[in-house]
């Protein structure tokens, strides 16, 4: 490491930014779309007929069941080959993430939902509320805060899992810092500078999470 050139870093700083930037984008479009299937999920789940409440039990385990680099080897080798047509990296590795994350998503937003006590459905219900207005404008918003510090820390392991995405040549932060570390030769310096990016972030949302949650709890 003693003839590793600090100015390197900000040589390829740009290279490196904008794979920091698609590993956030990633984060943030999965959060979203893995959070809409997910309360899709688990109010299927809660309030669905048996059969539709089963198959999305189904969902929801099998997906839990396997690892997430194999949901992204699926649909970034398979799917094109049942569809017929080629699918972009990020494409690829994005849908893998929403229906995956989807599947976690989707249990934390029951356990939250089911820990609203069913009087306030009733109530909403007897008010002249449908179901879903009901579980929107009364149910949901009372589950979100007892649920909000865990959706944070699971979006929290989400970013460090977009890691992953180096298994089909996405251009994320960690494929930048691998490129750049083997060609310029300096694989420890620049694994150990990804190490402290990684640690940086995480630690500073964890502690925001830990900070949220005191919130949660104080009457």
């Amino acid at each position: 490491m003693s003839d590793f050139d600090p100015d390197l870093l900000k040589a390829v700083a740009p290279f490196l930014w904008d794979g920091l930037l698609t590993s956030f984008g990633l984060l943030l479009f999965a959060m979203a779309g893995g959070g809409l299937l997910g309360t899709l999920l688990a109010v299927m789940r809660i309030a669905g007929p048996r059969p539709i409440a089963a198959l999305a039990a189904c969902y929801v385990n099998g997906l839990r069941s396997v690892p997430l680099i194999m949901v992204i080897f699926w649909f970034y080798l398979l799917v094109p080959l049942l569809i017929g047509r080629a699918i972009g990296a990020f494409t690829s590795a994005l849908v893998a993430f929403v229906i995956f994350e989807a599947a976690y998503y989707a249990e934390i937003i029951r356990a939250g939902i089911q820990s609203v006590p069913k009087q306030q459905l009733a109530a909403a219900l007897a008010s002249g509320l449908g179901p879903l207005q009901a579980y929107r404008f009364v149910i949901l918003p009372q589950a979100v805060r007892k649920m909000l510090p865990i959706l944070c820390s699971q979006s929290i392991a989400l970013f460090q899992d977009t890691s992953l995405v180096y298994v089909v040549g996405l251009h994320d932060f960690m494929t930048a810092v691998s490129v750049t570390a083997n060609r310029e030769g300096h694989l420890v310096e620049f694994y150990l500078f990804a190490v402290a990016i990684y640690f940086t972030l995480c630690f500073v949302a964890s502690q925001s999470v830990q900070l949220l949650n005191r919130q949660s709890v104080s009457p």
